[in-house]
């Protein structure tokens, strides 16, 4: 256990390393692109703001390693805008970059409170509607998060990971138990590469909806929009952050959480990656 441990610590750090070299790189090319975008952090509120809390549902997605949020070529991204178009009330839809989660936090409790203008109640608490998800970092920051709204008290009715990168001092393999379902997408090649394996705290409180492989090996790179960095540098990291066959069944597990409330599960028997 104790050479797993260490073993995970320094996959975290050459990680970190190679994420931290990518973000040099990126950091240019988003300058570049920064009359695309605005230069703070948007949020989306509902019409007026003035639907009750605990009337709708709150969305929230983590972009990768050092990716604006608001960054129009990522899939979570874009997951983000489909959701918005189609739930044009009764959703809050927002994205955060990978290292906000205590601001995406504040915001959830924030959009809790019935009133909007102090802390949420215990009931208020207790009849929220959260689901999260994320790519690489982002998908690690996601598990953060609802660890968090675990103390805090708020349930989450599923979270999303999709190459799940695990930051220093986080753990984004256990599940909190005040997360309804969870689900694991990710791949296994090349120098960064996902969690594989998610697990429940408490599997009588967490459903595990799977663990999905999908590989990259042999397919012809396809992430055109994406900075030509991706592609020489983290691969089969960027191809399923922008393999549309994995980004459905995202939509489609998230769609399922926003219908029913509690069993998104109809479409996770047939998740194998093809």
């Amino acid at each position: 256990m104790r050479f797993e441990r260490s073993r995970k610590r320094a996959a975290a750090i050459l990680v970190t390393l190679a994420l931290l070299v990518t973000a040099a790189v990126t950091a240019e090319g988003q300058a570049a692109r920064a009359s695309h975008v605005d230069s703070g952090h948007a949020f989306f509120p509902l019409a007026g703001d003035q639907t009750p809390a605990n009337s709708f549902a709150i969305v929230v997605g983590f972009v990768g390693g050092f990716v604006r949020h608001n960054d129009p070529v990522h899939s979570e991204v874009e997951l983000a805008e489909r959701l918005r178009r189609e739930y044009p009330s009764g959703v809050d839809v927002e994205t955060f970059e990978s290292y906000r989660g205590e601001a995406a936090r504040k915001r959830i409790l924030l959009l809790l409170a019935k009133s909007r203008s102090s802390k949420p109640t215990s009931d208020e608490k207790r009849s929220a509607r959260v689901i999260l998800y994320g790519h690489s970092w982002g998908g690690s920051e996601a598990i953060t998060v609802a660890r968090e709204l675990g103390k805090d008290g708020v349930p989450v009715l599923l979270t999303v990971q999709v190459d799940s990168v695990s930051r220093f001092f986080q753990n984004d393999e256990v599940i909190p138990p005040n997360v309804a379902e969870a689900v694991n997408f990710y791949q296994p090649d090349g120098f960064v590469h996902g969690e594989s394996t998610i697990r429940a705290a408490d599997p009588g409180h967490t459903k595990i909806l799977g663990n999905f492989k999908f590989e990259y090996k042999g397919t012809p790179y396809s992430c055109g929009k994406y900075p030509w960095w991706d592609h020489y540098l983290v691969k089969p990291h960027t191809q399923i952050e922008c393999d549309p066959k994995v980004w459905r069944q995202v939509e489609n597990l998230i769609r399922e959480a926003l219908a029913s409330g509690v069993e998104p599960v109809s479409t996770a028997q047939t998740r194998n990656g093809s």
